[in-house]
C-alpha cells in the first residue's frame, strides 16, 4: 500500500460575489479532485488547534501527525533547518521577509505595507539583496541567510525576546506604525527594519525593479521567532519510509526534522508559475524508489490568496488538478499497487482577507481498493459538509489515512 497526502496550501475560501456565490475551489475546473470526491470519504477537519495562530507550520505539522500544541516552535526554525542551518541552543531563528513599503511618507512608521512578497521577487534577485544586507547588518550576533523568493532567515545569537510583530500578510494596505511592537525588548528589531529601508530602497536592484514597473523589496520585516526544533522521526511514528515534495523552506524543514527524504525539484517556486508537473514526477520517483508515503505540498493557491487574486487562485487549483493529481492517479492505477490518497488545504486563505483563517477545511480520502459512491460530484468547501465526517484534530487525518482508529 502506498500513501499520498496532496496539500493545496490555502485552497479553501469563501463564496465570492464575482463568482456568483461560488468559491475558487468550486469554480475551478478540476475533474481529478471531483472524481476522488465522488468515490471517497469526504469531510472537514480543524488543522489548527483552538487558541493557536493559523500558520502553515501549525497546520502542516498537524496534517503530518504531529500535535502542534506540543511540537510547534515557530516556523522560522523549520525554515532554518531546510536552508541547512545547524542552530545552537542560544540562537533564535527569525523569518525575515523582504517586503514592499510605500515611499511617499517621511516617517518609516507612516509607511504602508504594500506587498508582503515584493511582487514575488525571484530568489536570484533576493539572494543579492540578502547578501548585501548581511554585509551591512550582519556580525557575530546576527547572520542573514537566503531562502526562497521573499522568505529569508535571520539567526540571532542571545536574541532579546519578542513576540509582538505582526505577520506582514495580515497588514496589507495598513500603516506599519500601528503595528509597531510595544515591548522594549522588540525595539532592536524595529530599528533594524527601519535601517534596512534606508539601505534597500535605493539599492541598484530595487531601482532596476522600479524602472521595470515591479515592486521594490525595500524593507526587512522580522517575525515568527523560534528556537531549535525537535520532532520524532516519522518512520518511528508510522513504520513508513517517506518523502516530502515541496518548494518552500517551511515544509522542507518539517520533512527534514521528521527524518523524511526531501528531493529538490527544479523550477519549484512556491508561486503560480511553479513546476507542477515536476513535483508530480518527483513524487512518483520517490514512490518507485521505495517510499511508502509522500507528502506533496503546493504553495501556489496560498500565494494567490495573499495577493487577493481569485482568478489566479482558480488557475492554481486547475493546474494542481491537471498537472499533478490527474497524471498521478493515472500512474498509480497503472502500477497495480493499491494506494490511499488524502487531498486537502492546510488552512483557508480567503482572497478577501488576504491572510489565513482558522476555519475547518474540506478533505477527501480516496482508496483505490475501496471506491464508493459518495453522492458528491464537486470537491469544494461544501463537500466537506456534505460528506458528514468531522475531525476536531488535524493529527487524526494521518490515522484516517493509515486506516487506524480515530
Amino acid at each position: 500500500m502506498k500513501y499520498i497526502i496532496l496539500v493545496g496550501d490555502g485552497m479553501a475560501d469563501l463564496p465570492l460575489r464575482e463568482l456568483e456565490g461560488r468559491t475558487p475551489l468550486s469554480a475551478a475546473r478540476k475533474p481529478g479532485m471531483d472524481y476522488i470526491a465522488s468515490k471517497g470519504i469526504n469531510g472537514r477537519v480543524h488543522t489548527v488547534p483552538e487558541g493557536m495562530v493559523p500558520e502553515s507550520d501549525t497546520a502542516n505539522l498537524a496534517i503530518m501527525g504531529y500535535d502542534p500544541r506540543q511540537y510547534s516552535k515557530g516556523r522560522s526554525p523549520l525554515e532554518a533547518a531546510s536552508i541547512g542551518i545547524r542552530m545552537q541552543p542560544d540562537e533564535t531563528a527569525i523569518r525575515a521577509n523582504i517586503v514592499t513599503l510605500t515611499e511617499e511618507q517621511e516617517s518609516y512608521e507612516d509607511r504602508l505595507m504594500v506587498d508582503h512578497s515584493s511582487g514575488e521577487i525571484t530568489t536570484e534577485e533576493a539572494d543579492l539583496l540578502i547578501r548585501d544586507v548581511q554585509s551591512k547588518f550582519g556580525d557575530d550576533v546576527r547572520t542573514f541567510y537566503t531562502g526562497v523568493s521573499y522568505r529569508h532567515c535571520l539567526i540571532w545569537k542571545d536574541c532579546p525576546p519578542f513576540t509582538d510583530f505582526s505577520r506582514p500578510h495580515d497588514i496589507i494596505g495598513k500603516r506599519i506604525g500601528d503595528y509597531r511592537p510595544q515591548s522594549a525588548s522588540s525595539r532592536p528589531m524595529w530599528e533594524l527594519q527601519r535601517a534596512s529601508y534606508d539601505f534597500l530602497n535605493g539599492h541598484p536592484i530595487n531601482l532596476a525593479r522600479a524602472n521595470a514597473g515591479k515592486n521594490k523589496a525595500n524593507s526587512l520585516w522580522l517575525w515568527s521567532p523560534g528556537k531549535k526544533p525537535s520532532l520524532p522521526e516519522f518512520s518511528a511514528l508510522t513504520g513508513l519510509k517517506g518523502s516530502v515534495v515541496c518548494a518552500v523552506d517551511l515544509i522542507k524543514g518539517i520533512g527534514l526534522c521528521a527524518g523524511l527524504n526531501v528531493p529538490s525539484v527544479p523550477g519549484a517556486t512556491g508561486t503560480l508559475d511553479t513546476n507542477y508537473r515536476g513535483k508530480m514526477e518527483a513524487a512518483l520517483r520517490e514512490l518507485e524508489a521505495g517510499a511508502d508515503f509522500v507528502y506533496l505540498h503546493v504553495e501556489a493557491p496560498d500565494e494567490c490568496g495573499h495577493q487577493g487574486s481569485y482568478t489566479d487562485k482558480i488557475e492554481s487549483i486547475r493546474r494542481i488538478d491537471s498537472e499533478i493529481l490527474c497524471p498521478l492517479l493515472r500512474q498509480l492505477h497503472r502500477s497495480g499497487e493499491p494506494f490511499r490518497l488524502l487531498l486537502l488545504p492546510d488552512h483557508p486563505t480567503p482572497v478577501y482577507a488576504r491572510t489565513h483563517t482558522r476555519d475547518a477545511v474540506p478533505f477527501v480520502l480516496y482508496d483505490s481498493a475501496a471506491e464508493r459512491d459518495s453522492g458528491i460530484t464537486c470537491y469544494c468547501e461544501q463537500s466537506g459538509f456534505d460528506g458528514g465526517v468531522f475531525l476536531h484534530k488535524g493529527e487524526d487525518l494521518l490515522r484516517l489515512l493509515l486506516g487506524r482508529p480515530v
